[in-house]
């Protein structure tokens, strides 16, 4: 009986050095890996188009008389609202005419020359679409067209957004970040290493940009991300 006792407590002590063994061995591998670790960022692009575009054309007079600087700047901008409509602006936008803005040019005391006139007066016309292409295109030959027809634009801008970014987001994530461990099992193999898992990841850095084409934008992520490496 006391034969079987020391094998069993013999047995128990085996097993114990193994197991601190191996916990040693899990210590030793876990201290020499913890500083292996690799940075990557991913990158995703994609070129969408504005969702909303704000068209402002303005003309500009100068005179002494405000009543026929009103007159004539009623004319222009009523040319400007036909011109619109002809072209099918209708049900594709709004359309706004803004008040005057007035300039008394005297009012300048500090100017040691007198001005030729006294007033400057402009008036404007705001277009508000969904329709960016379309506004675009008219927009492009508009200020020609207009000029034929005796109205010089003083302004001709159009502001171009993009309001469904957060529609993107998620999509835009995930393609960044299958982007970042691409990059990361390529400098795994490189170092003969394989990638673990993430240690740190942050939420990405979104920009929106101008593309060449005045309606589109080019919505962008890039996202940082870091890796355990291990053998």
């Amino acid at each position: 009986m006391e034969k079987y006792g020391k094998l069993i407590y013999a047995a128990i002590l085996a097993f114990g050095m193994l197991l601190l063994g191996l916990c040693i061995k899990s210590g030793i591998d876990n201290f020499t890996n913890k500083d292996r670790r690799v940075t990557v960022k991913g990158l995703a692009e994609k070129v969408v188009d504005s969702d909303e575009v704000t068209w402002t054309l303005s003309v500009s007079y100068v005179g002494d008389n405000l009543n026929e600087l009103f007159n004539i700047l009623n004319g222009k901008i009523a040319d400007i609202q036909k011109y619109l409509k002809e072209n099918g602006i209708d049900g594709k936008a709004t359309v706004k005419v803004n008040s005057f803005d007035i300039t008394d040019n005297n009012a300048n005391v500090w100017s040691e020359r007198r001005p030729a006139f006294r007033y400057s007066v402009s008036r404007s016309l705001s277009v508000v679409s969904n329709d960016t292409k379309f506004i675009a295109e008219l927009k492009d030959k508009t200020a020609d067209a207009l000029l034929e027809r005796g109205v010089m634009l003083d302004n001709n801008y159009a502001s171009y957004e993009f309001t469904k970014f957060q529609e993107l987001k998620p999509e835009m994530m995930s393609e960044a970040i299958a982007a970042a461990e691409k990059t990361a099992q390529q400098f795994a193999e490189n170092s003969h290493s394989t990638i673990n898992k993430i240690v740190e990841a942050g939420q990405g850095e979104f920009s929106i940009e101008s593309d060449d084409i005045a309606y589109k934008k080019k919505v962008r992520v890039v996202s940082t991300i870091t890796y355990s490496l291990k053998d």
